[in-house]
């Protein structure tokens, strides 16, 4: 039993390593949406996470291993569900119609 939940906190491990502001490097990520050098938005094992800043640039993006490190002026990270929610509304109202 205690090997399932060691298990399950690896699948949903998602980290965020963040030096001076400059240099961000995230693990979990499933996916990027999208990405411009003012914002990243990302699909992680915990939700979606909106980096934004100046100059962003993705210098590694290892999907495989989850990995992304960003390098520029970074102003906020933020986790959000919106993106996941607005998908599942979408079935819903399918479903209705």
């Amino acid at each position: 039993m205690d090997i399932n939940r060691e298990e399950k906190q690896e699948e949903m491990n998602c980290n965020l390593l963040l030096e001076s502001r400059k240099k961000l490097q995230i693990t979990g990520v499933i996916e990027v949406i999208r990405f411009n050098e003012e914002e990243i938005l990302l699909n992680t094992k915990l939700g979606t996470l909106l980096i934004k800043g100046e100059n962003l640039k993705m210098n590694k993006l290892d999907v495989q291993a989850g990995e992304v490190f960003i390098v520029g002026s970074i102003d906020s990270c933020v986790y959000s569900d919106k993106h996941k929610a607005k998908s599942n509304e979408g079935i819903l109202a399918k479903l209705f119609k």
